[in-house]
């Protein structure tokens, strides 16, 4: 009942696919070696993922 939908745009949701992409493509040529790096990258990828499946609510609406 406390619960907040946020609106996540078409393209704010491309957005943050083309930059999870461009992360994934760039840790292939440098792998991260600094944990704390890797630490920070696990959570904004949490972070941005949370936000692309706001639209998957219920009602099938998107």
């Amino acid at each position: 009942m406390g619960d907040v939908l946020r609106f996540v745009s078409k393209s704010e949701r491309e957005r943050a696919r083309l930059i999870r992409e461009a992360r994934a493509i760039y840790d292939s040529v440098f792998p991260p070696s600094d944990p704390v790096r890797e630490q920070l990258d696990k959570a904004s990828a949490s972070h941005m993922r949370i936000g692309a499946d706001v639209h998957h609510g219920e009602g099938g609406k998107s």
